[in-house]
């Protein structure tokens, strides 16, 4: 046994051997054990960096959450690339129920080069766009190609912006701008500009009249179906189209349309 000095105080305190031979030697090891954590971490940072960009981008185009994109964004370099990538290989975009503006909507259409469905219809939170985002949109390069486009109830656009990316929408089959406040000028655009159309949906588009569909039904020749819901104009408008286009399916059968102020049965 020894003795040991605690400061200027002379308090003789019995130390043994074997407790002056062990600093603390635990601590030296949950030192050893957390740099080794670090270095291994360190390592699989370095792997996941490594992984070829391409199959990254196969990876993450199964992703359909913008949020989780955004984040994956950030991790780092490699990965953002991967997300532009993935984005430029999607065929389909659906921003229904994300609470989207004009210019991320437009961000994110403009990286989606091979893009063939846009839907950016309006439900309780909706996609809160306007006409500048509908102009912005109609700048990107895979509008040319989109074959189905969807604006339902999307109140804040007017014809200006529905025209401006329908003239550049050579390529679509399919259209839904039902819930809009549209009106024949609208309607002139897609017959004008959209030769392919295969069915349109008009429902509750109260501005239209039946000058707008006959210009509608009379230029789209390959028109298949039309819903009508909600749209004020004489019963006699309805026959005249089948007229025009008699394999034409006036939409939604079985149920009544109202017809100025009477509600008849569609035809169909």
């Amino acid at each position: 046994m020894t003795t040991f000095f605690l400061g200027y105080v002379g308090i003789k305190v019995p130390v043994t051997s074997t407790d002056l031979s062990s600093p603390k030697p635990p601590k030296k090891k949950k030192t050893l054990f957390c740099s080794s954590l670090s270095l291994n971490s360190m390592e699989e940072e370095a792997e996941i960096d490594r992984l070829p960009t391409d199959l990254l981008a196969h990876i993450l185009v199964m992703i359909t959450s913008f949020t989780d994109l955004a984040q994956a964004s950030g991790v780092c370099r490699n990965w953002k690339q991967g997300v532009k990538q993935a984005l430029a290989r999607r065929q389909t975009l659906s921003f229904a129920g994300c609470k989207m503006d004009d210019d991320s909507t437009a961000r994110l259409v403009r990286h989606a080069y091979s893009l063939k469905e846009l839907d950016i219809s309006r439900n309780r939170w909706g996609c809160q766009i306007t006409d500048n985002g509908l102009y912005q949109i109609s700048l990107a390069k895979c509008v040319s190609n989109l074959t189905s486009i969807s604006l339902w109830g999307i109140t804040g656009i007017t014809d200006k912006g529905v025209v401006q990316l329908i003239t550049r929408a050579n390529s679509l089959q399919h259209l839904n701008v039902g819930g809009t406040f549209i009106t024949d000028e609208s309607l002139s655009a897609i017959a004008n500009s959209c030769p392919r159309l295969k069915s349109i949906v008009l429902w509750s588009c109260r501005h239209v009249t039946e000058t707008g569909l006959f210009v509608l039904v009379s230029k789209c020749r390959k028109l298949e179906s039309i819903n009508v819901w909600g749209i004020r104009v004489p019963l006699e408008c309805f026959i005249g189209l089948l007229t025009i286009r008699p394999a034409l399916q006036i939409k939604p059968q079985g149920l009544p349309l109202n017809v100025g102020a009477v509600t008849v049965l569609p035809v169909v």
